[in-house]
């Protein structure tokens, strides 16, 4: 077979799933219930967020914090401080890409 098959994680806990780390792209599958956080840091690159399932309260550098639904895709640049949480009652599902690939 010349294409890799990955299977992404179907439940309702807490995940962080590292999908994809090459020399091209990161490509990470997260599961967060309700009032799961993710740490707040700066981008290492530019980050392409897809809302799955559920809804995204998200904050970036200093503005006022934003809610984006399921079917919503986020680019977020370089270096952007980002405050990302799911506030909702529903559980959030989300694709995080980063293109290029961090340097690390």
């Amino acid at each position: 077979m010349i294409e890799v098959d990955y299977k992404l994680y179907s439940g309702e806990e807490k995940t962080i799933e590292k999908v994809v780390l090459d020399e091209n792209l990161h490509y990470l599958h997260m599961v967060l219930p309700e009032n799961e956080v993710l740490p707040v840091h700066n981008t290492n690159s530019t980050v392409y967020m897809t809302v799955i399932k559920g809804s995204l309260l998200i904050g970036l550098s200093d503005q006022e914090a934003h809610v984006y639904e399921a079917g919503t895709l986020l680019k977020i640049p370089f270096n952007t401080r980002m405050d990302a949480r799911n506030q909702g009652k529903d559980t959030l599902e989300l694709i995080v890409v980063k293109a290029p690939a961090p340097k690390t």
